[in-house]
């Protein structure tokens, strides 16, 4: 079985695989696309995490709501991924969000996979040439109930949050409505599951920031793009499956429903 992580001398032996570049920015959603054209590992797409990965914002969804299948489709064709393609992706933060577009192709029955390090851990040449991918047939398929966690889902779960340690204690929130966390959560920052090298920590390291879990789980963030990450290095890890609450934080902030700070 494909593992949710690939190391540069397993790409280098997969020529096959489509590169995806996911980067992004919650501050700006056209950073991602600046930083592609800047210079992206050679023969790379760019996938655009709000366009396809995503559908509109709205009080009741959240931020980054899952896409209507269709939608992530017609993505998914315009770059050159069908349904037998290999795909790994990567971005500049992380892995924080590449993972959405790992996580959505694995749970629909797609062959996907994060590069460790990223571009921040690649070695090769960058390029600024951008190609131009065949379109592919990739068929619409529902997002499986069984991967997915409600707002109405949450009591009696364990909750991980993989926002930054500042936000989810309710320090400086510039992105929703409310600041804190969902009562009882616990707080496992995604991109501190790499080090300064942009790698991903130890398994051991890993486990002992994955200690809690020990039977069924839900990952959220602020909107359901960076918990993708949590739930990968959950599975590289061979913990319990977690679920993904897509709301996450900036669903739960627009009610009323209590919140808690520090």
């Amino acid at each position: 079985m494909l593992p949710p992580f690939v190391d540069a001398s397993w790409l280098a032996d997969h020529p096959e695989a489509v590169l995806a570049d996911v980067r992004s920015s919650a501050a700006d959603p056209h950073e991602g696309a600046r930083r592609y054209a800047a210079g992206h590992l050679p023969g790379a797409v760019f996938v655009d995490l709000d366009r396809w990965l995503a559908a509109p914002p709205s009080p009741a969804e959240g931020r980054h709501p899952l896409p209507d299948p269709e939608v992530f489709a017609e993505g998914m064709r315009r770059a050159g991924i069908g349904d037998d393609t290999l795909v790994v992706a990567y971005d500049d933060e992380a892995n924080a969000y590449a993972a959405r577009l790992v996580w959505m192709l694995r749970v629909t029955g797609h062959r996907a996979t994060l590069l460790d390090g990223g571009i921040t851990g690649w070695t090769g040449p960058l390029t600024t040439t951008v190609p131009e991918p065949r379109p592919a047939a990739f068929t619409a398929r529902p997002w499986p109930a069984d991967e997915l966690a409600g707002i109405d889902d949450l009591e009696g779960t364990l909750l991980l949050d993989a926002r930054p340690a500042g936000r989810f204690r309710g320090e400086g929130e510039t992105l929703d409505v409310r600041a804190g966390h969902v009562p009882g959560a616990v707080n496992v920052p995604c991109r501190e599951n790499v080090g300064r090298d942009g790698f991903l920590l130890p398994d051991d390291d890993l486990r002992a920031r994955f200690a809690v879990v020990d039977g069924p789980w839900v990952s959220s963030c602020g909107s359901g793009v960076t918990a993708c990450q949590n739930l990968l290095v959950a599975e590289h890890l061979g913990l319990p499956k977690g679920r993904l609450w897509p709301g996450s934080w900036s669903q739960w902030a627009a009610t009323d429903r209590p919140a808690e700070l520090g």
